[in-house]
């Protein structure tokens, strides 16, 4: 017999998929690139990975992540401060941390364990934490599970973080959380702003720069560098898991004082086991690659310019902007889903995105572009957009 907890979920369930709100799993049977196969066997173009530099099948991180794994194994089986470290993961760290420009870093099983083992680690209750209303929800829930004193302005409303900062002038320490780039609209954070405001009332700075490092920035060092405030923000965290391969795990970068914290007393780095060596060899071989050769980076760049101009061109309405993401605006989760699913049936692979993850009224279908797409995938997923949008009405 059903308990009754289990009547309710099936309900709630049945409510998700009258509004257009229930999520689907579609099953890949290839690895991911900037064309992919179905399980069912079709093959498809690619416009929803977070693979922005074209890394996660490349030839180069896997010879290394083979290697690895003959050479140091599949798992550690203990968490860091046990029997979990080896030199890989610390060259890794080094790395990063060099990379970003901090003294150092810290890995986590994800960005998500980073962000949930910051803040609460390193505040308190006389401490105020200032979030952007738009930050992502991993942000969100590691500031709730933090002690400090939370207070939220609009998306990128500096007036409205000034406004903050000067009601919490009394707390002890004060930090200001952002997304480097926004990943549901792929919009910058006004970071000289922010860092500018910060200067002037005695506060830190941390941002969440998992849709940046890797290609944004003249050497691909993420929204500090591109905007030119590096030495001004304390904290950055982000992911393995984009840009850098696509397989999983996340850092800190930060002062020796603060990872050096992190180490003794931040629980997901305490309790979860250490990343598997191969995906920290892979890591290292994805940084190598990243500054040694700008190509990928600049074809990114071209492939967002070409995809976006031609999405505007058929008459789309879009989300302004110059990053990867371009997010196409339908409003309704009924009519995301049904140009989602218009869009399989031409051959190309894209998400419908509504509530909870964009507010209400904001549904969308966020494409992304990666440097592995050539022109004629471009050129070709387009035509398909065309055709979609005319089937459903869109256009």
């Amino acid at each position: 017999m059903a308990h009754a907890l289990e009547t309710h979920l099936e309900q709630a369930l049945a409510d998700l998929r009258a509004q257009g709100l229930h999520k689907s799993e579609r099953v890949l049977a290839s690895p991911q690139g900037a064309r992919v196969r179905l399980a069912d066997g079709r093959e498809l173009i690619n416009l929803c990975a977070n693979n922005y530099l074209g890394l996660a099948d490349h030839p180069g991180l896997i010879a290394r992540a083979q290697k690895a794994l003959g050479d140091r194994g599949y798992g550690l089986a203990s968490v860091r401060f046990i029997c979990g470290t080896q030199d890989l993961h610390l060259a890794l760290e080094q790395t990063l941390a060099t990379f970003l420009g901090y003294p150092s870093s810290i890995l986590y099983s994800s960005c998500f364990d980073a962000n949930g083992g910051l803040f609460e680690t390193l505040l308190g209750e006389a401490d105020v934490v200032i979030s952007d209303a738009l930050n992502h929800a991993s942000l969100i829930d590691g500031i709730r599970l933090s002690k400090a004193k939370r207070l939220r302005y609009p998306n990128r409303d500096l007036n409205q973080l000034e406004d903050a900062l000067r009601k919490s002038r009394s707390a002890r320490f004060r930090l200001i959380v952002t997304d480097g780039v926004f990943s549901m609209d792929g919009v910058e954070a006004d970071l000289r702003g922010i860092t500018a405001l910060a200067e002037r009332h005695d506060a830190l700075v941390m941002v969440d720069d998992s849709h940046a490092v890797g290609f944004l920035g003249p050497q691909g060092r993420g929204t500090p560098e591109k905007q030119g405030v590096q030495e001004k923000v304390h904290i950055v965290t982000g992911t393995l898991g984009k840009a850098l391969g696509g397989a999983s795990g996340g850092y800190t970068a930060s002062s020796v004082p603060v990872v050096d914290w992190l180490r003794q007393r931040s629980r997901p780095y305490l309790f979860s086991n250490s990343l598997p060596p191969v995906i920290v060899a892979a890591a290292l071989a994805a940084l190598e690659l990243i500054k040694a050769d700008p190509a990928p980076r600049e074809q990114l760049h071209a492939n967002a310019r070409h995809f976006r101009g031609g999405l505007e061109a058929l008459g789309f309405e879009l989300v302004p902007g110059s990053h990867p993401i371009i997010p196409i605006l339908l409003h309704d989760a009924h009519r995301a889903q049904h140009l989602a699913q218009t869009l399989l049936e031409e051959g190309i692979y894209a998400i419908g995105f509504s509530y909870p993850v964009v507010p209400e009224g904001e549904a969308r279908i966020r494409t992304q572009v990666s440097a592995a797409h050539t022109p004629a995938d471009l050129d070709q997923a387009l035509a398909a957009f065309e055709r979609a949008g005319h089937r459903t009405g869109t256009l």
